[in-house]
């Protein structure tokens, strides 16, 4: 069982990288002519709709009642941050190439990397250094 689950991680992040994908392709036609806010409020109702279908067909709303206060805390500053960001990137967005903003955008792996290091004390290995390098380099090689 402890075998699926570390390959289930893999999965799903597989995925997110994807789906990542194609929202800065699908969101770059659909600021055409918007304002970023705009595109950013457009798509954060449709997040909202399904992440709480997800929630009430999963049969996981009474986990909302078995929030605690660092829960809420955490995941309404997790929310802000989240906001901010879908924020600055529609506006990146509305003037910039995806193909431009969407590597800059991916720095945020290496923040993760150096937050996670300080703040979670997560191992700091060679191979993560060597490889939060590599992102900087590509990224700024892509854009520069």
């Amino acid at each position: 069982m402890h075998q699926i689950s570390i390959n289930m991680w893999k999965w799903y992040a597989l995925l997110s990288a994807l789906f990542a994908a194609l929202t800065g392709i699908l969101a770059k036609v659909g600021v055409k002519g918007i304002s970023g806010n705009v595109a950013t409020a457009v798509r954060t109702c449709v997040v909202l709709f399904v992440a709480w279908g997800i929630v009430l067909f999963g049969g996981q709303l009474k986990e909302v009642r078995e929030l605690s206060k660092t829960n809420l805390i955490f995941l309404l500053l997790s929310g802000l941050a989240t906001g901010c960001s879908w924020i600055f990137y529609f506006k990146a967005l509305e003037t910039g190439d995806v193909s431009k903003v969407a590597p800059i955008d991916k720095l945020s792996i290496v923040f993760v990397m150096i937050l996670a290091f300080a703040f979670l004390g997560e191992p700091m290995t060679v191979k993560t250094v060597v490889g939060g390098a590599l992102i900087v380099g590509g990224t700024l090689f892509l854009v520069l």
